[in-house]
């Protein structure tokens, strides 16, 4: 029986923790994502995927659950999900050419043991320089309405880059896979054992 469960709805997500090749779960928990006034991208990240973690511990009791969640940044603005197709074209319009930051926040918690962990990884990405043609023809074959950064790594939208810059590529499909081995090895679930 699994004792690992991911707090996501996103296939892609799940398609990453299945590479560890450990049994698990997942449940689709419902937040709002709206960030508080004040509130730093960091400590955003943190509290979306503690959130999410958090809003499925009551159905999963003895087990290890994940959360995540990924913002964009850039210049000075923190981007979500763009859930229209004007605004994915107009994020990718303002990308064009330039760098973007990636947040995503990781948490997990072991309900067991009663503790948790979050953390962040970051991810740059620079954007090559983008035709309106180029952009209008991304976003209409790919719908990135519910990715931060308007793209999807995992399709076409390592067409529209220059350059990757960080740790861990898988950071940018929303799961950070080196930095969650290490947190169940701190929480006891080797995923090599």
């Amino acid at each position: 029986m699994s004792r690992l469960v991911l707090a996501s709805g996103s296939r892609w997500r799940r398609q990453l923790l299945e590479r560890l090749d450990i049994p698990f779960t997942w449940s689709s928990p419902d937040i709002d994502e709206t960030p508080r006034p004040e509130e730093s991208p960091e400590a955003l990240v943190h509290r979306l995927a503690l959130g999410k973690a958090e809003r499925v511990v009551r159905d999963h009791p003895d087990h290890l659950i994940v959360g995540s969640d990924q913002i964009a940044l850039f210049e000075g603005d923190i981007l979500g999900k763009p859930g229209d197709d004007a605004t994915a074209r107009a994020n990718l319009a303002r990308f064009s050419g330039n760098r973007v930051r990636f947040l995503t926040g990781l948490a997990l918690i072991d309900t067991r043991a009663s503790r948790h962990w979050v953390c962040h990884e970051r991810y740059d990405v620079v954007f090559r320089t983008l035709s309106e043609r180029e952009i209008a023809h991304y976003v209409d074959r790919e719908q990135p309405l519910d990715s931060a950064g308007s793209f999807r790594m995992e399709g076409l939208g390592v067409t529209l880059f220059e350059r990757l810059e960080g740790d861990d590529p898988n950071t940018l499909i929303g799961l950070p896979l080196i930095r969650l081995c290490a947190l169940l090895r701190e929480a006891g679930l080797d995923p090599l054992a």
